[in-house]
Protein backbone atom coordinates (compact mmCIF):
# COMPACT_ATOMS: atom_id res chain seq x y z
CA UNK A 1 0.00 0.00 0.00
CA UNK A 2 1.09 3.55 -0.62
CA UNK A 3 1.65 5.83 2.40
CA UNK A 4 -1.57 7.67 1.53
CA UNK A 5 -3.55 4.41 1.42
CA UNK A 6 -2.02 3.27 4.70
CA UNK A 7 -2.97 6.56 6.33
CA UNK A 8 -6.55 6.27 5.01
CA UNK A 9 -6.83 2.67 6.21
CA UNK A 10 -5.70 3.65 9.69
CA UNK A 11 -8.17 6.55 9.75
CA UNK A 12 -11.05 4.30 8.69
CA UNK A 13 -10.31 1.75 11.41
CA UNK A 14 -10.04 4.54 13.96
CA UNK A 15 -13.37 6.00 12.87
CA UNK A 16 -15.05 2.60 13.03
CA UNK A 17 -13.83 1.91 16.57
CA UNK A 18 -14.96 5.35 17.74
CA UNK A 19 -18.40 5.36 16.08
CA UNK A 20 -19.70 1.78 15.76
CA UNK A 21 -19.38 1.13 19.50
CA UNK A 22 -21.82 3.98 20.11
CA UNK A 23 -24.55 2.47 17.94
CA UNK A 24 -27.42 0.47 19.45
CA UNK A 25 -26.72 -3.21 18.87
CA UNK A 26 -29.65 -3.79 16.44
CA UNK A 27 -28.44 -0.84 14.37
CA UNK A 28 -24.89 -2.21 14.27
CA UNK A 29 -26.22 -5.62 13.21
CA UNK A 30 -28.22 -4.08 10.35
CA UNK A 31 -25.27 -1.94 9.29
CA UNK A 32 -22.96 -4.94 9.19
CA UNK A 33 -25.38 -6.95 7.11
CA UNK A 34 -25.89 -4.05 4.67
CA UNK A 35 -22.14 -3.59 4.20
CA UNK A 36 -21.69 -7.35 3.76
CA UNK A 37 -24.39 -7.58 1.09
CA UNK A 38 -22.99 -4.60 -0.81
CA UNK A 39 -19.49 -6.11 -0.75
CA UNK A 40 -20.86 -9.47 -1.88
CA UNK A 41 -22.72 -7.91 -4.82
CA UNK A 42 -19.52 -6.19 -6.00
CA UNK A 43 -17.90 -9.62 -6.49
CA UNK A 44 -14.48 -8.28 -5.54
CA UNK A 45 -11.37 -10.40 -5.13
CA UNK A 46 -12.10 -11.10 -1.46
CA UNK A 47 -15.53 -12.56 -2.26
CA UNK A 48 -14.15 -14.57 -5.18
CA UNK A 49 -11.34 -15.92 -3.00
CA UNK A 50 -13.85 -16.83 -0.28
CA UNK A 51 -15.92 -18.77 -2.81
CA UNK A 52 -12.83 -20.53 -4.15
CA UNK A 53 -11.91 -21.59 -0.62
CA UNK A 54 -15.44 -22.75 0.10
CA UNK A 55 -15.28 -24.84 -3.08
CA UNK A 56 -12.52 -26.87 -1.40
CA UNK A 57 -14.56 -27.25 1.80
CA UNK A 58 -17.79 -28.19 -0.01
CA UNK A 59 -16.50 -29.81 -3.22
CA UNK A 60 -19.93 -30.94 -4.45
CA UNK A 61 -21.48 -27.47 -4.10
CA UNK A 62 -23.09 -25.96 -7.18
CA UNK A 63 -22.21 -22.41 -8.28
CA UNK A 64 -25.50 -21.26 -6.75
CA UNK A 65 -24.65 -22.96 -3.45
CA UNK A 66 -21.18 -21.39 -3.43
CA UNK A 67 -22.70 -17.96 -4.04
CA UNK A 68 -25.13 -18.56 -1.19
CA UNK A 69 -22.25 -19.62 1.06
CA UNK A 70 -20.13 -16.60 0.17
CA UNK A 71 -23.04 -14.26 0.90
CA UNK A 72 -23.52 -15.88 4.30
CA UNK A 73 -19.74 -15.81 4.76
CA UNK A 74 -19.54 -12.07 4.15
CA UNK A 75 -22.37 -11.51 6.62
CA UNK A 76 -20.51 -13.60 9.19
CA UNK A 77 -17.29 -11.70 8.44
CA UNK A 78 -18.99 -8.35 8.98
CA UNK A 79 -20.62 -9.64 12.16
CA UNK A 80 -17.08 -10.31 13.36
CA UNK A 81 -16.08 -6.71 12.59
CA UNK A 82 -19.20 -5.12 14.06
CA UNK A 83 -18.70 -7.10 17.27
CA UNK A 84 -15.00 -6.26 17.35
CA UNK A 85 -15.62 -2.55 16.96
CA UNK A 86 -18.18 -2.73 19.77
CA UNK A 87 -16.38 -5.09 22.16
CA UNK A 88 -14.50 -2.31 24.02
CA UNK A 89 -17.89 -0.84 25.01
CA UNK A 90 -19.53 -4.13 26.00
CA UNK A 91 -20.25 -4.64 29.68
CA UNK A 92 -18.73 -7.61 31.47
CA UNK A 93 -22.16 -9.23 31.60
CA UNK A 94 -22.60 -8.77 27.84
CA UNK A 95 -19.26 -10.47 27.25
CA UNK A 96 -20.02 -13.29 29.71
CA UNK A 97 -23.37 -13.92 28.02
CA UNK A 98 -22.05 -13.49 24.48
CA UNK A 99 -20.33 -16.86 24.16
CA UNK A 100 -20.87 -20.44 25.23
CA UNK A 101 -18.49 -23.38 24.76
CA UNK A 102 -18.92 -27.14 24.56
CA UNK A 103 -16.42 -29.43 26.29
CA UNK A 104 -14.96 -26.55 28.26
CA UNK A 105 -13.58 -29.06 30.77
CA UNK A 106 -10.61 -29.67 28.46
CA UNK A 107 -9.54 -26.06 29.09
CA UNK A 108 -10.43 -25.77 32.77
CA UNK A 109 -8.83 -29.12 33.62
CA UNK A 110 -5.74 -28.14 31.68
CA UNK A 111 -5.42 -24.83 33.52
CA UNK A 112 -5.96 -26.57 36.86
CA UNK A 113 -3.08 -28.95 36.09
CA UNK A 114 -0.63 -26.05 36.16
CA UNK A 115 1.19 -27.30 33.05
CA UNK A 116 0.07 -24.50 30.78
CA UNK A 117 -2.44 -24.58 27.90
CA UNK A 118 -2.20 -23.61 24.23
CA UNK A 119 -5.48 -22.86 22.46
CA UNK A 120 -5.15 -23.03 18.67
CA UNK A 121 -7.95 -21.63 16.52
CA UNK A 122 -8.72 -21.17 12.83
CA UNK A 123 -10.25 -17.97 11.43
CA UNK A 124 -13.73 -19.09 12.53
CA UNK A 125 -16.31 -16.86 14.19
CA UNK A 126 -14.91 -14.13 16.43
CA UNK A 127 -11.71 -15.19 18.18
CA UNK A 128 -11.49 -11.79 19.90
CA UNK A 129 -14.88 -12.30 21.53
CA UNK A 130 -13.83 -15.79 22.66
CA UNK A 131 -10.67 -14.27 24.11
CA UNK A 132 -12.58 -11.53 25.92
CA UNK A 133 -14.88 -14.21 27.34
CA UNK A 134 -11.87 -16.15 28.66
CA UNK A 135 -10.45 -13.07 30.40
CA UNK A 136 -13.86 -12.00 31.74
CA UNK A 137 -15.89 -15.17 32.43
CA UNK A 138 -12.99 -17.43 33.37
CA UNK A 139 -10.95 -14.51 34.72
CA UNK A 140 -7.88 -15.99 33.04
CA UNK A 141 -5.43 -13.69 31.26
CA UNK A 142 -3.56 -15.06 28.27
CA UNK A 143 -0.82 -14.23 25.80
CA UNK A 144 -1.17 -14.02 22.04
CA UNK A 145 0.72 -12.64 19.06
CA UNK A 146 -0.18 -9.88 16.61
CA UNK A 147 1.15 -9.62 13.07
CA UNK A 148 2.87 -6.37 12.21
CA UNK A 149 0.71 -4.11 10.05
CA UNK A 150 1.32 -0.95 8.10
CA UNK A 151 1.15 1.78 9.07
CA UNK A 152 2.59 1.21 12.54
CA UNK A 153 -0.28 3.24 13.99
CA UNK A 154 -2.75 0.60 12.75
CA UNK A 155 -0.73 -2.14 14.44
CA UNK A 156 -0.79 -0.05 17.62
CA UNK A 157 -4.59 0.24 17.38
CA UNK A 158 -4.98 -3.56 17.30
CA UNK A 159 -2.55 -4.04 20.16
CA UNK A 160 -4.39 -1.45 22.25
CA UNK A 161 -7.75 -3.02 21.37
CA UNK A 162 -6.72 -6.53 22.36
CA UNK A 163 -4.78 -5.38 25.40
CA UNK A 164 -7.93 -3.57 26.55
CA UNK A 165 -9.75 -6.92 26.45
CA UNK A 166 -7.24 -8.41 28.89
CA UNK A 167 -4.79 -10.01 26.47
CA UNK A 168 -1.00 -9.76 26.56
CA UNK A 169 -0.11 -9.05 22.93
CA UNK A 170 3.35 -9.83 21.53
CA UNK A 171 4.60 -8.73 18.11
CA UNK A 172 4.96 -11.54 15.60
CA UNK A 173 8.60 -10.92 14.76
CA UNK A 174 10.27 -14.16 13.80
CA UNK A 175 11.26 -16.27 16.79
CA UNK A 176 11.31 -13.41 19.29
CA UNK A 177 7.81 -14.15 20.57
CA UNK A 178 8.43 -17.90 20.95
CA UNK A 179 10.64 -17.57 24.03
CA UNK A 180 8.13 -15.37 25.84
CA UNK A 181 5.26 -17.73 24.99
CA UNK A 182 7.31 -20.66 26.30
CA UNK A 183 8.00 -18.85 29.56
CA UNK A 184 4.30 -18.08 30.03
CA UNK A 185 3.42 -21.73 29.48
CA UNK A 186 6.08 -23.06 31.83
CA UNK A 187 4.58 -20.80 34.48
CA UNK A 188 1.22 -22.51 33.97
CA UNK A 189 -0.22 -19.76 31.79
CA UNK A 190 -2.53 -19.71 28.78
CA UNK A 191 -1.50 -18.96 25.19
CA UNK A 192 -3.99 -18.46 22.35
CA UNK A 193 -2.91 -18.59 18.69
CA UNK A 194 -4.79 -18.30 15.40
CA UNK A 195 -3.14 -21.14 13.50
CA UNK A 196 -4.76 -22.07 10.19
CA UNK A 197 -2.49 -20.20 7.77
CA UNK A 198 1.28 -19.83 7.44
CA UNK A 199 2.83 -19.03 4.08
CA UNK A 200 6.37 -18.73 5.43
CA UNK A 201 9.15 -21.20 4.78
CA UNK A 202 8.74 -22.49 8.34
CA UNK A 203 5.12 -23.49 7.81
CA UNK A 204 4.28 -27.18 8.16
CA UNK A 205 2.66 -28.85 5.16
CA UNK A 206 -0.64 -30.55 6.00
CA UNK A 207 -3.45 -32.19 4.12
CA UNK A 208 -6.46 -29.92 4.46
CA UNK A 209 -9.70 -30.90 2.76
CA UNK A 210 -7.69 -33.23 0.55
CA UNK A 211 -5.04 -30.76 -0.64
CA UNK A 212 -1.76 -29.43 0.69
CA UNK A 213 -1.65 -26.24 2.75
CA UNK A 214 0.80 -24.80 5.26
CA UNK A 215 0.03 -24.14 8.90
CA UNK A 216 2.28 -22.71 11.62
CA UNK A 217 4.60 -25.01 13.55
CA UNK A 218 4.44 -22.83 16.68
CA UNK A 219 1.59 -24.50 18.60
CA UNK A 220 3.04 -28.01 18.24
CA UNK A 221 6.60 -26.83 18.93
CA UNK A 222 5.51 -24.99 22.07
CA UNK A 223 3.64 -28.04 23.36
CA UNK A 224 6.69 -30.25 22.85
CA UNK A 225 9.13 -27.81 24.40
CA UNK A 226 7.07 -26.85 27.46
CA UNK A 227 4.83 -29.85 28.15
CA UNK A 228 1.74 -27.62 27.82
CA UNK A 229 -1.61 -29.02 26.69
CA UNK A 230 -2.47 -28.27 23.05
CA UNK A 231 -6.21 -27.80 22.49
CA UNK A 232 -7.88 -27.02 19.15
CA UNK A 233 -10.90 -24.70 19.38
CA UNK A 234 -13.57 -24.08 16.76
CA UNK A 235 -16.17 -21.30 16.83
CA UNK A 236 -19.40 -20.57 14.99
CA UNK A 237 -22.45 -18.36 14.90
CA UNK A 238 -26.12 -19.24 14.86
CA UNK A 239 -29.14 -16.95 14.54
CA UNK A 240 -28.85 -15.78 18.16
CA UNK A 241 -26.63 -13.00 19.54
CA UNK A 242 -24.55 -15.70 21.27
CA UNK A 243 -21.48 -17.18 19.59
CA UNK A 244 -20.90 -20.90 20.04
CA UNK A 245 -17.68 -22.84 20.40
CA UNK A 246 -16.11 -26.19 21.08
CA UNK A 247 -12.89 -27.08 22.85
CA UNK A 248 -11.60 -30.22 21.16
CA UNK A 249 -9.73 -33.06 22.86
CA UNK A 250 -6.00 -32.49 23.40
CA UNK A 251 -3.52 -33.06 20.60
CA UNK A 252 -1.03 -35.49 22.12
CA UNK A 253 2.72 -35.43 21.53
CA UNK A 254 3.66 -38.63 19.66
CA UNK A 255 5.74 -41.05 21.70
CA UNK A 256 8.18 -41.73 18.87
CA UNK A 257 9.78 -39.82 16.02
CA UNK A 258 12.06 -36.84 15.60
CA UNK A 259 11.01 -33.38 16.74
CA UNK A 260 10.22 -32.51 13.12
CA UNK A 261 8.11 -35.63 12.69
CA UNK A 262 6.24 -34.96 15.93
CA UNK A 263 5.58 -31.36 14.90
CA UNK A 264 4.25 -32.51 11.54
CA UNK A 265 1.93 -35.09 13.12
CA UNK A 266 0.59 -32.65 15.71
CA UNK A 267 0.03 -29.90 13.16
CA UNK A 268 -1.85 -32.36 10.98
CA UNK A 269 -4.02 -33.25 13.98
CA UNK A 270 -4.76 -29.54 14.45
CA UNK A 271 -5.66 -29.24 10.77
CA UNK A 272 -8.03 -32.20 11.07
CA UNK A 273 -9.78 -30.62 14.09
CA UNK A 274 -10.04 -27.29 12.28
CA UNK A 275 -11.48 -29.05 9.22
CA UNK A 276 -14.18 -30.65 11.38
CA UNK A 277 -15.38 -27.26 12.62
CA UNK A 278 -15.07 -25.58 9.23
CA UNK A 279 -16.98 -28.35 7.46
CA UNK A 280 -19.81 -28.01 9.97
CA UNK A 281 -19.93 -24.19 9.70
CA UNK A 282 -18.21 -23.16 6.45
CA UNK A 283 -19.92 -19.77 6.30
CA UNK A 284 -18.16 -18.75 9.53
CA UNK A 285 -14.65 -19.41 8.17
CA UNK A 286 -13.34 -15.97 7.28
CA UNK A 287 -10.54 -17.01 4.94
CA UNK A 288 -10.49 -14.30 2.29
CA UNK A 289 -6.90 -15.14 1.34
CA UNK A 290 -5.11 -17.87 -0.55
CA UNK A 291 -4.33 -20.84 1.63
CA UNK A 292 -3.67 -23.97 -0.44
CA UNK A 293 -0.28 -24.32 -2.08
CA UNK A 294 -1.88 -24.95 -5.46
CA UNK A 295 -3.34 -21.44 -5.32
CA UNK A 296 0.10 -19.99 -4.63
CA UNK A 297 1.74 -21.65 -7.64
CA UNK A 298 2.32 -18.96 -10.30
CA UNK A 299 1.18 -21.39 -12.95
CA UNK A 300 -2.06 -22.19 -11.13
CA UNK A 301 -2.94 -19.02 -9.25
CA UNK A 302 -5.64 -16.80 -10.81
CA UNK A 303 -4.07 -14.42 -13.30
CA UNK A 304 -0.74 -16.21 -12.94
CA UNK A 305 0.17 -14.31 -9.76
CA UNK A 306 1.67 -15.93 -6.71
CA UNK A 307 1.86 -12.70 -4.70
CA UNK A 308 -0.66 -13.12 -1.89
CA UNK A 309 -0.20 -9.68 -0.42
CA UNK A 310 -2.89 -8.23 -2.66
CA UNK A 311 -5.56 -10.53 -1.23
CA UNK A 312 -7.91 -9.18 1.38
CA UNK A 313 -7.38 -10.62 4.85
CA UNK A 314 -8.19 -10.49 8.53
CA UNK A 315 -5.83 -9.02 11.13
Amino acid sequence: MSPATEKLTDALYGAAWSTVKKLPEPTAVRLGRTIADLAWKRRGKGVLRLEANYARVVPDASPARLAELSKAGMRSYMRYWMESFRLPAWSKDRIRNGFTAQDLHHLTDGLASGKGVILALPHLGNWDLAGAWVTTKLETPFTTVQERQKPESLYDRFVAYRSGLGMEVLPHTGGAAFGTLARRLRAGGLVCLVADRDLSASGVEVKFFGETARMPAGPAALAQQTGALLLPVTLWYDDSPVMRGRVHAPVEVPETGTRTEKTAAMTQALADAFATGIAEHPQDWHMLQRLWLADLDPAKAPGGRADDRADEGTP
